[in-house]
């Protein structure tokens, strides 16, 4: 058996991982990290650390991926193989680009505060799941209903942590374990072309793309998702 500790994304727990459990093979044992009122990256990673076992494959999603670099550098040692899904590894960006992404960010925590968490979630889910699944109740109701079970504080936290996010680079370019890059084909907040830009840091790595999937991949595609990381998690380390 080997155990696979799974990273959410921004407001996110469980349950953006619960589909793919049916499709994974049946020597992997899934264990998901909780970030509680974590407000750096780091300190997500130390927590994940501290709970997960000596030795673990490593799959993150969203800001996921990026608590997935950090533990990487904390402790290459106790990780296996690493996944990241539909992330990004570049610091906030100076300047005019880098206010305007915390001003966006800030207006869906002003929304978040004065019209609940809920409310904040029927906008953010509008560019984060592929378009012609927007339809679909089943699906952008698990989504309302899992950032839901945030808090707007929370929020806050993972908001502030993700604005503060380090250059992971240097984490990309010393991978020496198997390594996947997987995102889906319509995802538009972290593209293909963002993860064609972290494969040419780690030629080795698997480069997949998800067809008809947005930002959140594994609730939309997730048997897709799922066979993607099952060829991951059996290739010879």
């Amino acid at each position: 058996m080997q155990t696979l500790v799974l990273v959410p994304g921004l407001m996110c727990d469980a349950q953006v991982w619960s589909p793919l459990f049916p499709w994974l093979p049946a020597d992997v044992t899934p264990w998901v990290a909780d970030h509680r009122s974590a407000q750096s990256l780091q300190h997500m990673a130390h927590q994940l650390l501290q709970q997960a076992p000596p030795r673990f494959a490593l799959a993150g999603h969203s800001m996921g991926g990026r608590v997935a670099l950090e533990v990487v550098r904390l402790a290459p040692e106790r990780v296996t193989r690493l996944a990241l899904l539909d992330t990004g590894y570049l610091a906030r960006p100076a300047g005019d680009a880098g206010a305007q992404e915390a001003a966006k960010r800030h207006q869906l925590l002003a929304l978040a505060r004065t019209q609940g968490v809920r409310a904040m979630a029927q906008t953010w889910v509008q560019g984060m799941v592929h378009p012609a699944r927007l339809g679909d109740a089943a699906l952008t109701e698990a989504v309302l209903a899992m950032f839901a079970r945030k808090t707007a504080d929370v929020f806050a936290s993972q908001i502030q942590a993700l604005l503060d996010r380090p250059d992971a680079s240097d984490v990309l370019r010393g991978l020496r374990v198997p390594t996947l890059l997987q995102c889906g084909a319509q995802d538009s907040w972290a593209s293909p072309a963002q993860h064609a830009e972290m494969h040419r840091l780690v030629p080795h790595a698997v480069f997949d793309v998800i067809p008809d999937a947005g930002h959140m991949a594994p609730m939309e595609r997730p048997e897709a998702v799922a066979a993607s990381l099952t060829r991951w998690l059996q290739a010879a380390l």
